[in-house]
């Protein structure tokens, strides 16, 4: 993927790292702490619930799921296809219902004006 907007080394060492994610005692770990954090400081500013939200970058979904779980209608776009891989996963474990797709933002702006 060639894009001045994709890192390939971040999107190829998140690839490898991709089996993980959801292991909250691994390289993850930190982004599983933080995120309770990253949620109150977007719902105390927007209630989610019914609005639709983009997450750029959403990897394996940590934010993705927890802003679905808050009752947003989540689209979650990645330049990683592994990740997105155990973000779907993870979802039907769950039962959410968030629309994850490997794109990069530009690709998502060129396609659809919104998502």
């Amino acid at each position: 993927m060639t894009n001045r907007n994709v890192d390939n080394q971040e999107v190829n060492k998140f690839e490898e790292l991709a089996r993980r994610w959801w292991d909250k005692n691994s390289e993850f770990k930190p982004l599983h702490d933080i995120n309770p954090l990253r949620v109150k400081y977007i719902t105390d500013r927007v209630d989610v619930a019914e609005k639709r939200v983009l997450d750029i970058g959403c990897g394996g979904g940590i934010l993705t799921e927890a802003l679905a779980t808050a009752g947003a209608h989540v689209v979650g776009i990645d330049a990683g296809e592994r990740p997105l891989q155990v973000a779907k996963l993870h979802r039907q474990e769950l039962g959410l219902d968030i629309d994850y797709r490997h794109q990069t933002v530009e690709e998502l702006a060129a396609t659809s004006p919104e998502p």
